[in-house]
């Protein structure tokens, strides 16, 4: 039925949208959420060649840089100024396994690898601010989602696709070691197996099908069912970009937007559904239509490092847009509300953190 679903036509799509908008508002009616964030490109070096992406880079390359503490601070604060709660860690994924250039800027900085790194630089922000990290590490240990917990009260990881078939040579991770889905899966499983509150999601129009998508759907459905820990799902769509091997590539439509992150909601009907405003833009008020209650992390500060040709929208514009197809527009935490119980329930600094944010209700404290 989802295969079918998400291939509909136009006459069927007006039925499809009602049915997910009538779910959302099931789940959680009249309120869409959004995170105010500070983007932390902690490092863009990175071992894995994705035929999409416009982030990462080699040593040497214009533009390969890795934040210094004193520079992750500087911006922190900036954000704390603007009502930021959220510190978004994104990085390469252990570029120290491919580049002695790599291994030799970590050691300088007094760490063995990026993940010590990150790990240490989410402890700096969590004790010297008031903003909550939120890393997107890559593939991680149960050693390493353990530790990273410890330091943050929720992290994320997209599965992107669960199609082995983009692993195929001239396809979208081709010579990407790091994009395998068995190992994705993995990772989530870990982080559900303790009790992680983790963000997922898939990318369409890089190369998947119809029914692709769908499995990948249902394989985040079905790690959801057995751990509870997916905080929410992303429905992330391809934007060209100049230069990348994909350049030439064809976006995803609006409909193919809109059909799958209806499918998403319909199969996950008590899951936070988010879709990224800036990449939909200026027709993003449109993916109300189709049953998020989230916009994601929306920055007032520091532009989308992974698509920096997309900018944000002003956060009045999306209070503008979301009120006029009915709905509040609520900040959150990194951390959903309903996941708060497991991290406020933990002893030390991370669980101070995080209460003197959240109102009763969970949401942030301060004004949106």
């Amino acid at each position: 039925m989802a295969c079918e679903l998400i291939a509909c036509g136009a006459h069927e799509l007006s039925d499809l949208l009602a049915a997910a908008r009538a779910a959302k508002e099931r789940f959680k009616p009249g309120v869409i959420t959004y995170s105010r964030k500070v983007f932390l490109p902690l490092t863009n070096l990175c071992r894995d060649y994705c035929r999409y992406c416009v982030f990462r880079r080699d040593p040497g390359d214009p533009g390969a840089h890795t934040m210094t503490p004193d520079e992750v601070i500087e911006v922190v604060r900036q954000g704390e100024r603007l009502g930021c709660t959220e510190a978004l860690f994104s990085l390469g994924d252990k570029p120290e396994l491919l580049f002695p250039e790599a291994r030799e800027a970590l050691r300088r900085l007094g760490y063995r690898s990026t993940l010590h790194y990150l790990e240490a630089t989410c402890e700096l922000v969590l004790r010297q601010t008031s903003l909550l990290p939120h890393p997107n590490p890559g593939l991680l240990s149960g050693e390493w989602v353990r530790r990273l917990a410890a330091v943050s009260p929720s992290m994320g990881l997209m599965l992107e696709s669960a199609s082995p078939n983009l692993l195929r040579p001239g396809a979208a991770h081709d010579n990407a070691p790091d994009k395998v889905p068995a190992k994705r899966l993995r990772t989530i499983e870990e982080a559900g197996k303790q009790h992680v509150p983790f963000t997922t999601g898939l990318l369409i129009g890089i190369g998947e099908s119809l029914t692709d998508r769908v499995d990948t759907l249902l394989a985040i459905r079905e790690l959801h069912r057995r751990y509870g820990h997916i905080q929410e799902v992303i429905v992330q769509n391809f934007r060209v970009k100049p230069g990348i091997p994909m350049q030439d590539w064809p976006e995803p439509s609006q409909g193919e937007m809109l059909r799958t992150v209806a499918v998403a909601r319909l199969l996950m009907p008590q899951m936070n559904i988010q879709a990224p405003p800036n990449l939909s833009a200026p027709y993003y008020d449109d993916l109300l239509d189709a049953g998020i209650n989230d916009w994601g992390g929306v920055s007032p500060l520091t532009p989308d490092f992974i698509n920096p040709e997309r900018p944000w929208p002003h956060l009045e514009q999306l209070r503008r847009r979301t009120e006029a197809k009915g709905h509040r527009l609520h900040q959150r935490l990194p951390v959903y509300p309903e996941f708060l119980p497991r991290i406020l329930q933990r002893p030390g600094l991370l669980a101070e953190r995080t209460r003197a944010l959240a109102d009763a209700t969970g949401y942030v404290r301060r004004a949106a």
